[in-house]
């Protein structure tokens, strides 16, 4: 018996439906490039996860620039308090005397989840300035104890010694944070993303 046409172009429609449907299932959002080269639609993590992955972390990579535009990048300890970062340092170092020149800074933190493949990251721009180890804001939050991870070696107490405060912009941009290791590893180039850092406010009042 013959099948009727029609009959088979629905089946055919049926057929690439339900198709199309299981691989966008299979698909992470964030992928949008084809072999045509469209551009790779960018991510947005959970907000949540990316302050919480701020504040559970200590080293970042802290960018600065002189008055004159000679760029310094250093390894740093921060201690996360509310919505700022804070670094105890020298007031004479190249960071703190380009902070004070400048207002600014730029901030990159890995975020490693694994013992293999490449670290997420985390990194923005901000505000920033210097703060003198009796300012009042320092004084309060270290009576608090809530500069207790970067003020254990005698840092209160440094001669010359000060804390640079970074402000958290209300942007930060991501590369692979939130993402499967498979799909970073698969499509390096659709990992980049970005989130609003203020939404959340911190999940640990001690920073």
């Amino acid at each position: 018996m013959e099948t009727p046409v029609g009959a088979l172009e629905a089946g055919r429609m049926t057929a690439t439906t339900a198709t199309t449907a299981t691989a966008s299932a299979a698909t992470p959002a964030t992928t949008t490039a084809t072999a045509g080269g469209a551009a790779p639609r960018v991510f947005h993590p959970d907000p949540a996860k990316l302050r919480r992955a701020v504040e559970r972390r200590s080293v970042a990579t802290l960018a600065t620039v002189s008055g004159t535009g000679r760029p310094h990048a250093a390894t740093v300890l921060y201690q996360c308090v509310d919505d700022a970062l804070f670094v105890s340092t020298h007031r004479d170092s190249r960071k703190a005397r380009n902070i004070a020149g400048t207002g600014g800074a730029a901030v990159a933190i890995a975020v490693r989840r694994l013992p293999v493949g490449p670290p997420a990251s985390i990194q923005f721009q901000a505000s920033a300035s210097v703060l003198a180890n009796d300012d009042p804001e320092i004084v309060r939050l270290a009576s608090a104890g809530r500069l207790d991870a970067i003020t254990g070696h005698g840092e209160l107490d440094l001669d010359g010694g000060c804390f640079l405060r970074i402000a958290l912009p209300a942007r930060a941009v991501t590369y692979a944070l939130g993402m499967s290791l498979w799909h970073v590893l698969r499509n390096p180039l659709d990992a980049a993303g970005e989130v609003d850092l203020r939404m959340h406010r911190p999940t640990d009042a001690r920073g």
